[in-house]
C-alpha cells in the first residue's frame, strides 16, 4: 500500500515580489508564481504521480497553485478540500508593510525576532507556536488518517503552515525548522511506514 503527502508551497505571490508581510491577505500569485506551480505539476507528472485527494487553504495563491498543478496532472476535477486551518501564519500589524519599512520602524532586531523567533508572535498575530497549534490539529485528524488509508493526498499551502507540518513530520526542533527555507512551488513527496513513521523524503528543489 502506497501512503504518500505531497507538500507544496504555493507559487511566488504579488506580495512576495513587494516584499509585504501577506498573512491572511489574499493576493493572486505573479506570472512567475504561475510558472513555479506549473513546473511543480511538470515534476510531479514525470515522477508518474497522480492524486487521490487535495487540501489547501483558503486563499486565492494556494488554490491557484493546486488548481495549476492538478491541471498538469489531468486531474482537474479532483476533489480539493479548502480550510483556513491551513491559511499562512497572520501577522497582525506587520500585515501588508514592506518589510524594510518594519525594519525602520521597529528596528531590525524585533522584526527579526517576530519573523524568526518559535514563539514571539508580532502584535495581533500569530508566531509559528500558534500556527502549529491550529495546522496540525486539523493534519491529525483530517489529512493523515487519508493517507495512511493508502491514499496519495498533495497538500498546497504556505511557508508557515508547511513548517508546522515539516517540523512534525521530520522531528524537528523549533531551532531547525525556523532555518528551513522552503522553495516557493517546490514540492516535498513524503512517503510512510505502517506506524505512521515517515519512510522516504524527496525535496524536489535538489
Amino acid at each position: 500500500m502506497e501512503r504518500l503527502l505531497v507538500l507544496v508551497r504555493h507559487g511566488q505571490s504579488e506580495w512576495n515580489l513587494k516584499n509585504l508581510f501577506t498573512g491572511w491577505k489574499d493576493p493572486d500569485l505573479t506570472k512567475q508564481g504561475v510558472d513555479e506551480a506549473v513546473a511543480a505539476g511538470k515534476k510531479l507528472k514525470e515522477m508518474g504521480l497522480t492524486f487521490d485527494i487535495a487540501f489547501t487553504s483558503v486563499l486565492t495563491r494556494a488554490q491557484h497553485t493546486e488548481a495549476l498543478i492538478l491541471e498538469q496532472l489531468g486531474q482537474t476535477g479532483l476533489e480539493s478540500i479548502r480550510d483556513q486551518a491551513l491559511n499562512e501564519r497572520d501577522y497582525g500589524d506587520l500585515t501588508g508593510l514592506n518589510k524594510d519599512d518594519a525594519r525602520k520602524k521597529w528596528g531590525d532586531e524585533q522584526v527579526h525576532t517576530w519573523r524568526r523567533s518559535y514563539d514571539v508572535p508580532p502584535p495581533g498575530g500569530e508566531s509559528l507556536k500558534m500556527t502549529a497549534e491550529r495546522v496540525l490539529p486539523y493534519f491529525e485528524d483530517r489529512i493523515m488518517p487519508v493517507v495512511m488509508k493508502g491514499q496519495r493526498v498533495l497538500v498546497t499551502a504556505h511557508g508557515n503552515s508547511l513548517r508546522a507540518l515539516i517540523m512534525k513530520l521530520e522531528g524537528l526542533t523549533p531551532e531547525e525548522i525556523l532555518k528551513r527555507e522552503l522553495g516557493t512551488g517546490v514540492p516535498i513527496v513524503y512517503r510512510f511506514n505502517e506506524d505512521g513513521s515517515v519512510a522516504s523524503v524527496k525535496d524536489l528543489a535538489d
